[in-house]
């Protein structure tokens, strides 16, 4: 029987704010499979941020393991981590983080640049196409509206064809259209893709289009839901 493609198994976060230890994630315990969207629920502080970059391998646990295809993230070399990040990993932002003296173009082509391949142009302009934006290629990210500066992030986040996508309140700075548009391009990226979606959320209409929903509250599993 294979792994699942991401695994947390009793992960404990714990940072020190140079007088006494803070713990923003307790003994917490997931799975997500391949092709599928988890939302991850809760107030501002419960956590969330801090399990997509322990999920996305951006930092490590205190106590626990977070595993990918049964490999502990821990564990891996430099330069395993490296190509872990650059390959099998994106990340979409609620401020969408695009280089504003980059074109749209270039932006989405980074981070296949970055990995060394040949065909970041022709790669960068197919999901350009996906997300409806080929013909703003040339354009400046001031010269978008909020709502395509986040789908030119989404084209970004998965030009390299990731198998994880840790998207961190996607649509907290659109309006209710563009927050739409979004979702429907995460959920379509998990049915044709397989790209497994961890989604941090306030929203319940950003929540609906998760198969498993996770509620956290100050650092720890309330519950754990699947519609």
């Amino acid at each position: 029987m294979s792994a699942p493609r991401l695994e947390l198994r009793a992960v404990s976060k714990t940072y020190s704010n140079g007088e006494q230890p803070v713990e923003v994630l307790h003994d917490v315990s997931l799975t997500a499979e391949a092709g599928t969207v988890t939302a991850l629920l809760g107030r501002s502080g419960c956590g969330k941020s801090t399990l997509l970059n322990l999920a996305g391998a951006m930092d490590f646990p205190t106590t626990g393991e977070v595993l990918i295809d049964g490999r502990a993230t821990a564990a891996l070399s430099d330069s395993d981590l490296t190509a872990l990040r650059r390959t099998r990993v994106g990340f979409v932002f609620q401020s969408f983080q695009l280089l504003p003296t980059l074109t749209v173009l270039e932006n989405v082509e980074l981070p296949l640049l970055l990995a060394g391949s040949a065909k970041a142009t022709a790669a960068a302009r197919e999901r350009l196409r996906w997300v409806g934006l080929e013909e703003k290629s040339a354009s400046l990210p001031y010269q978008l509206s909020g709502g395509q500066m986040q789908r030119v992030a989404i084209a970004r986040a998965l030009v390299h064809e990731p198998d994880l996508l840790m998207a961190d309140e996607p649509t907290g700075n659109l309006d209710t259209t563009s927050g739409d548009e979004v979702l429907a391009l995460l959920r379509e990226a998990a049915t044709r893709f397989g790209a497994t979606i961890l989604l941090a959320t306030h929203s319940a209409e950003a929540a609906a289009i998760a198969s498993v929903r996770v509620r956290l509250r100050d650092g720890r599993i309330q519950a754990i839901e699947r519609p």
